[in-house]
């Protein structure tokens, strides 16, 4: 209970930094299926997700938000 108390009052820039983790979660999570894509068993079914796409985004954005959020975070 005491995490979500912290979770609601929390300022702006450590909400910040918790989308920043969880975009870079998203993106581990896509660089785990395009791997499991690229050794995929049947060399035909490509599949239509563009994983490398997707993990591109999602890992600039969310390191890019902590690396803007983190200062501010950290030191009030």
């Amino acid at each position: 209970m005491e995490f979500l108390h912290q979770l609601i009052f929390a300022s702006e820039a450590d909400l910040v930094v918790l989308s920043g983790a969880g975009l870079v979660l998203v993106a581990f999570a896509a660089l785990a299926a395009d791997r499991r894509r690229l050794k995929r068993k049947h060399i035909d079914r490509v599949g239509w997700v563009p994983w490398t796409g997707l993990f591109l985004l999602a890992f600039v954005a969310g390191i890019g938000l902590i690396a803007l959020a983190l200062p501010q975070a950290l030191g009030g």
